[in-house]
């Protein structure tokens, strides 16, 4: 049966002021950090860390000071207690209260490059879980998102802030670590203890950067170029968690064919103690311990913690409000992988799904992807920022084209590659590869919450044979969006013009437009 679609164009008017607040975690534009050392000392007789960071720090403008961010110790067990701050050996003055180590630098100016030493010590009340697995096994994973990192690192915990990092783990011989970057020590030490170093040459934000300590079965999974990708998982479900990860290689393959060459120079599948369902750690994703069940279910999730590594981890957002860049990205470079992989049907089921989930959430928030007034930074994730800006990329496309869009991508990510960038700066890359004003778009889809709700009717003249179909559209919002229609016959399908009484009119058979309602019999 031969279908063909009919495509509206229906406007509403509708003009919204926007309003963008100022980022409410201020930076500190007066300084940058180039390098962080962290040399962290774990045991099993308790849970105390003993750490030494080395933070470089490349002075913008002069400063009397400069803060870090830390946990301190409160009347409780946890949080951490600061020893000495050094530079090139000597004392350097510092305070130590509210979460913020105010280090007091001396006469510095404008690209001056210091080295300051910190030691500390402290049992974590977050950021590094220290647990038991489900096999009841010690271990120890780092889970920084979104800025939990302070929690046992001293940082300067803002994505805006991306730094190269060396992370020298000292710990019981029996653990194997994995870290961000690139394993290039593994010395056995006295005392049945082993030291590990790992060295990331590429700058990625404090929220993307750790360590997992544990018993490990590990497999070179694949080399993808020169990319080896690896599979760290519990010993105990071994064979399950290298056939649950075995489509790593495959998603990194076609991302570096879609976005451009991978940002780093490994990539580690590690089952963890993660709290979400996966951290995209910079080279070493975190998936939550239960992903591995031998089903070969996570197919998508993988695709979606890959995507990361260029989209969040090397072209990262400059700050928290705008995390759509990161998420709605991942969520549909994922839709854009499967598409590959298993056909357009794929994406279609795919793309009807993600809005289902975006129409539910509308009822109860109604609230823009870019949404400056959130001030708890742990609710910038929602259905918003990952399944609704994901049909952002998915529309435009559509008014792109293909060639256009996935052109406009790739500029993106050469652009901000091992960089920061905004809403806006992804605006104007997609704006240099069309004719096409996308700004409209952007402000209505980005700034303003809502969507397009959609009622109509169609009948059928016999004695015209012709379809008629009237269709409302009503929003309090600014929509300019097309609409296709699917006419189906019962045995041809035309257009408008039917020789025979349709059995069916489709709005949107093949998933472009995120909307809600459809067109029904009169």
């Amino acid at each position: 049966m031969v279908m063909k679609s009919l495509t509206l164009l229906l406007f509403v008017v509708f003009i919204a002021e926007v309003t963008l607040a100022s980022d409410p975690y201020p930076k500190n534009e007066n300084i940058s950090v180039a390098h962080y050392v962290f040399r962290v000392e774990l045991n099993d007789s308790t849970d105390v860390i003993v750490g030494e960071a080395t933070i470089t720090i490349k002075f913008l403008k002069p400063v009397a000071s400069f803060d870090l961010n830390l946990i301190g110790k409160t009347a409780g067990a946890t949080g951490m207690e600061v020893t000495s701050i050094q530079s090139s050996g000597k004392p350097v003055g510092y305070s130590f209260k509210n979460d913020l180590i105010t280090i007091n630098p001396g006469a510095v100016g404008a690209g001056d490059e210091l080295s300051f030493t910190i030691t500390y010590k402290g049992i974590p009340a977050d950021g590094l879980i220290i647990s038991k697995n489900k096999f009841g096994e010690r271990t120890f994973f780092g889970d920084n998102w979104p800025d939990r990192g302070r929690h046992w690192l001293p940082t300067v915990d803002h994505p805006a802030y991306k730094a190269t990092v060396e992370f020298v783990v000292v710990a019981p011989e029996q653990y194997q670590v994995v870290a961000t970057g690139k394993l290039i020590e593994e010395s056995n030490l006295s005392n049945k203890r082993k030291l590990t170093r790992y060295k990331e040459s590429v700058p990625v934000s404090v929220k993307v950067m750790t360590i997992g300590v544990g018993r490990f079965a590990v497999q070179l999974a694949a080399e993808v170029g020169n990319i080896p990708v690896t599979t760290w998982v519990y010993p105990q479900n071994r064979d399950d968690g290298f056939s649950d990860f075995s489509a790593g290689p495959k998603v990194l393959e076609f991302l570096q064919d879609y976005v451009g060459p991978y940002p780093f120079e490994k990539l580690a599948h590690v089952q963890s103690k993660t709290k979400f369902g996966g951290l995209e750690n910079a080279s070493n994703i975190f998936y939550f311990e239960n992903s591995v069940n031998g089903k070969n279910e996570r197919e998508e999730l993988i695709a979606h913690e890959t995507a990361h590594q260029w989209f969040g981890n090397s072209a990262t957002e400059r700050d928290w409000h705008h995390v759509w860049l990161s998420e709605g990205f991942a969520t549909y470079c994922t839709a854009l992988y499967m598409e590959h992989t298993y056909g357009s049907d794929k994406l279609i089921e795919t793309m009807a799904s993600k809005r289902n989930a975006v129409l539910e959430f509308a009822k109860k928030n109604t609230a823009p992807i870019v949404d400056t007034t959130i001030v708890d930074i742990n609710k910038v994730l929602s259905t918003n920022t990952y399944q609704k800006a994901s049909w952002v990329l998915h529309m435009l496309r559509k008014k792109m084209g293909d060639e256009a869009f996935h052109n406009g991508i790739r500029e993106y990510y050469k652009t901000f590659t091992n960089s920061t960038a905004l809403s806006a700066d992804f605006v104007n890359v997609m704006q240099r590869n069309t004719s096409v004003d996308l700004k409209p778009f952007f402000q209505r889809w980005l700034y303003v919450g809502g969507h397009p709700r959609i009622s109509g009717t169609w009948r059928y003249d016999a004695k015209q044979k012709t379809v008629f179909v009237d269709v409302d559209m009503t929003r309090n919002g600014s929509f300019n969006v097309p609409l296709d229609l699917l006419i189906e016959p019962g045995k041809q399908a035309l257009r408008i013009h039917c020789e025979e009484k349709p059995v069916k009119l489709t709005a949107d058979p093949d998933s472009w437009l995120l909307f809600e309602g459809g067109i029904n019999p009169k």
